[in-house]
């Protein structure tokens, strides 16, 4: 198996603190904050690297903390992404395969939150 570049990048246990700053968990009070944490996890894309392609398996839910991604179906750019927004909620709870390919548009830094394949959270 190749490593991409990905798999060379650090990824880190969210801190909670981070994981509030993001919209979609601003809400949620410290013990839901750990919970989530403790199954959330931050990495740094370059420009251009793939974050989730079309037709591939949903695994993860992606928010976006620092920087700028598009959303892309076919040669079709559907929308641009920036910090706050995030994707892949629908696949991960639906068990869905991805029905875009995101790429990172500038560098990222990104807060993933996803399951295994066999459904379990991590």
């Amino acid at each position: 198996m190749v490593a991409t570049h990905r798999d060379l990048e650090a990824s880190f246990p969210m801190d909670k603190a981070r994981l509030k700053a993001i919209p979609l968990f601003e809400t949620l009070d410290d013990h839901d904050l750990g919970v989530i944490a403790t199954f959330a996890n931050e990495t740094s894309v370059s420009a251009d690297e793939v974050l989730v392609r079309e037709g591939d398996f949903s695994y993860e839910l992606i928010a976006i903390e620092e920087g700028t991604a598009e959303v892309r179906r076919g040669e079709e750019t559907l929308a641009t992404l920036g910090p706050g927004d995030y994707f892949g909620e629908v696949g991960v709870l639906r068990n869905e395969m991805r029905n875009a390919t995101v790429v990172a548009a500038t560098p990222m830094r990104r807060a993933g939150l996803g399951r295994h394949a066999d459904g379990t959270p991590g």
